[in-house]
């Protein structure tokens, strides 16, 4: 045998690698790369995780030892894979690379995700303390009782009434605010609330409402009843009023969630064709017209995008009723109920049973939201 056949490569070498980059651009393949990368990543942070617990290193020595080992692990880890891919031939790379990248955030998904539903599902058939079946029973309390029921009833309030308020007045404000020359300052003013979380601004509104009672001496310190009080009225115990608190309640959400509204309807609007509004108005529509007949047909996918997205959080809304209430005077939602069975009552099964209901009260609103992003990409 001379060199040139000796350094030749057999044919079944060809076929055996041909073979391997086939498997690995398979639907298995894929999917096994892509659990491999995660699986690497977790044993390594893992293990970095457990020699910085054993180490008797200075605390904020071990926090920044952390955050290197974390975030340079995972950037070597991955840069490392991207290396061995791109060495594959350029149809196996093309195809392994995105689920290389991918595969950690799927796992991560389940992980935090899909497992704690199935957890949730699995203890919503089991009693407080999850050491026998009960089968519907924890279902039967979300469905029937009184307390529950008043859940619902709030969370219906919050969902069209927050909903439609946030979503009517950011699309007016966003319409108004177009045509003036101080469009930036008008937005920037309804936008603001955005930056403060929902804790902030329930104990902001709190203020608001406080009610100190009626007696001599007593000075109104909230900013409702301080104005009431200044105009001859008398101070109320706003937050204590059923089912009127619930109203001021929402009143916080349509405050915060306006601006968010707003602010991407603005976009959709600018984004109707001058051309085709010109032409109305040369046609003798009126300003009422071309809002209702042009523009908001043309933003119609914004607008839905929009509308289930804030459906959302009205249906899972807990910051805002936790701060204000406790979900006492008949202001009690869903999320709250579940705070209250799992921390307060210690009932896992009840609590679970009301996060699955919970779960399949948004599902719809989020299946419609994607179908509707869909429907959006596919008319470009």
């Amino acid at each position: 045998m001379n060199l040139a056949q000796a350094n030749t490569p057999s044919p079944n070498n060809n076929n055996l690698f041909a073979k391997i980059v086939n498997w690995f651009g398979s639907t298995l393949g894929k999917i096994l790369v892509s659990i491999l990368v995660p699986a690497v990543t977790f044993i390594v942070l893992w293990q970095g995780y457990l020699f910085l617990s054993a180490a008797n290193a200075p605390q904020i020595l071990q926090v920044i030892v952390a955050i290197v080992w974390g975030v340079g692990g995972v950037a070597l880890l991955y840069l490392v894979t991207n290396w061995l891919v791109m060495k594959l031939p350029a149809k196996a790379a093309r195809t392994l690379q995105p689920f290389v990248f991918v595969g950690p955030a799927i796992a991560i998904m389940g992980w935090f995700l899909a497992i704690p539903v199935v957890r949730s599902l699995i203890a919503s058939f089991r009693n407080a303390l999850g050491t026998e079946w009960i089968g519907l029973d924890n279902y039967i309390y979300a469905f029937t009782n009184p307390r529950m029921l008043e859940t619902f009833r709030n969370n219906a309030l919050w969902m069209v009434f927050g909903t439609s308020f946030s979503v009517g007045l950011g699309l007016l404000i966003a319409f108004l605010a177009d045509r003036t020359k101080a469009e930036v300052v008008y937005k920037s003013i309804i936008f603001t609330p955005m930056a403060i979380s929902f804790v902030g601004a329930g104990v902001i509104w709190k203020f608001v409402y406080t009610y100190k009672g009626i007696g001599v001496g007593i000075q109104e310190i909230g900013l409702l009843n301080a104005i009431v009080s200044a105009l001859g009225g008398t101070p109320q115990p706003w937050l204590n009023i059923p089912p009127w608190n619930n109203f001021f309640l929402i009143v916080i959400m349509i405050w915060l969630q306006t601006g968010y509204a707003m602010v991407i309807l603005s976009s959709a609007i600018k984004g109707v064709p001058a051309e085709l509004l010109e032409a109305a108005r040369i046609d003798g529509a009126t300003e009422t017209r071309v809002f209702f007949n042009i523009i908001i047909p043309y933003i119609k996918g914004t607008l839905l995008t929009v509308t289930t997205t804030i459906v959302i959080f009205s249906l899972k809304t807990f910051d805002i009723v936790r701060v204000m209430t406790g979900g006492n005077y008949g202001t009690n939602v869903i999320a709250n109920e579940f705070y209250l069975q799992s921390f307060t009552y210690n009932d896992a099964g009840k609590a679970s049973a009301i996060a699955i209901v919970l779960l399949l009260l948004v599902t719809p609103v989020i299946v419609n939201n994607i179908r509707s992003f869909n429907e959006q990409r596919k008319g470009f």
